[in-house]
């Protein structure tokens, strides 16, 4: 079987997605190709970074970036994992399937925490739900 192509669309590109791409590759790589991107560059979360880093999981050489960074290639999956993304999807030519998953924004979730580690728990949170879904996949997909 070939592997389908997957694209992981964010906002910023430096949390969710980033973390998507990640668990994707690292649970389900031998059935997707997967990248991931933004509709806006916001840097990697170093918070993404840690949390995933304690998963088992090195996504310390990913970087954020657009859609019009990637090259250009037809996709078989398109899923939004928040809802500014999903709304404002840039158009992005092909028969892609679209899928949309949404998570919790882990950086504005842990804006009010009192303690890093506070904070940590957010991110750990959706880390794992992200990794519950990759775990699901293909089914997942709809």
């Amino acid at each position: 079987m070939s592997r389908k192509k997957m694209l992981v669309l964010c906002t910023g590109n430096s949390c969710r997605s980033q973390m998507a791409e990640g668990w994707v590759r690292a649970l389900k790589g031998d059935m997707f190709d997967v990248w991931s991107a933004g509709i806006e560059k916001h840097g990697m979360n170093p918070n993404a970074v840690k949390v995933m880093a304690e998963a088992g999981v090195d996504i310390s050489s990913h970087w954020s970036k657009l859609v019009s960074e990637l090259p250009e290639q037809d996709y078989d999956y398109i899923v939004t994992v928040c809802g500014h993304a999903s709304e404002n999807c840039p158009y992005i030519p092909g028969s892609a399937r679209r899928v949309h998953a949404g998570f919790d924004d882990p950086p504005k979730l842990a804006k009010d925490a009192a303690t890093e580690e506070e904070a940590l728990g957010h991110y750990r949170r959706v880390r794992d739900e992200i990794r519950r879904w990759a775990e699901g996949l293909p089914e997942n997909l709809g």
